[in-house]
């Protein structure tokens, strides 16, 4: 038969629910480390505590308190006297932006009369000295809006203006492979218009000359450094139909049409019974002299 110990209860004892959480619980049980509950502890048992006992140290804290708060006390009524001044600057600065603004709207209208004004009596200029061909001289030099039978052709990028386009006609001409349209493809386009018969050329409303000049920024097409967007609707005067199968045949043509299969350039060409072509706006009038040979 087994002996029981002395002292010893044979039933055990159950075990803490928190057992396995011995350190969180003594965390929670002393918050505070033993050692400054120590000092604490002595500090109360000397009288001690953290306020300033003897009447100078009283009397300096006094002062603290009371030159923080002056300080305090002074900046907020800074803060609010400067208030009205800072709005007032502000709304002057804002009129003064408005001005500004007003005055660059009316120099830009202004700009815009005198370039018509210009245009005007540069048009007289051709019609008056242009003699029995002053009409056809205006007509070809751009100078008067013209309108009649003609073509219409729309050319845009491609939907997918990343897609690889593997060979293709710009690749020894350094394009990169994608299918957007470019400054040097309308240069051809327009060319391939004016060597197929057009007799006048615009492109989004913009009259194209002798003179006039296609280049890019970036991405964006520059027409007379006017910025253009697609798609880019060309316009040409003359007979729609041989415009039409002139330029399909033309090696222009045939460039827009290999951008189409290898790029996915989109294009359409149409004969119109009527277009209208506005007159160029800025247009530089030179005049030839001739030159003097042997002395007098």
């Amino acid at each position: 038969m087994p002996q029981q110990h002395p002292g010893r209860s044979t039933a055990s004892r159950p075990a803490r629910p928190d057992a396995s959480m011995s350190l969180l619980t003594n965390v929670m049980d002393h918050s505070l480390d033993d050692g400054y509950a120590e000092a604490a502890a002595r500090d109360v048992a000397a009288g001690r505590s953290g306020l300033p006992r003897t009447l100078n140290a009283k009397l300096w804290l006094a002062a603290g308190l009371v030159l923080a708060a002056l300080v305090v006390t002074v900046g907020a009524v800074q803060a609010r006297v400067d208030a009205p001044t800072v709005a007032k600057e502000r709304e002057e600065l804002i009129d003064r932006v408005e001005e500004g603004t007003r005055e660059a709207d009316a120099l830009e209208e202004r700009i815009e009369e005198l370039r018509k004004s210009v245009s005007a009596r540069q048009n007289e200029a051709l019609e008056r000295h242009g003699g029995d061909k002053g009409a056809l001289t205006a007509l070809l030099a751009g100078a008067t809006p013209v309108e009649g039978p003609g073509l219409k052709l729309v050319v845009d990028d491609a939907k997918n203006t990343q897609q690889d386009g593997g060979d293709g006609p710009r690749n020894d001409s350094g394009f990169s492979d994608t299918g957007r349209i470019r400054d040097r493809d309308m240069q051809r386009v327009v060319n391939g218009l004016w060597g197929a018969g057009a007799e006048a050329v615009s492109i989004n409303g913009q009259r194209l000359t002798a003179l006039s000049a296609i280049r890019a920024a970036g991405d964006a097409i520059l027409v007379d450094n006017k910025p253009l967007a697609p798609p880019y609707t060309v316009l040409g005067v003359g007979d729609g139909r041989k415009l039409s199968s002139a330029f399909r045949d033309s090696a222009d043509g045939r460039y827009l049409q290999v951008l189409k299969e290898s790029y996915g350039v989109r294009y359409n060409i149409s004969a119109q019974d009527e277009v209208r072509l506005p007159a160029a706006l800025s247009l530089s009038v030179r005049t030839a002299e001739p030159v003097k040979t042997g002395s007098p």
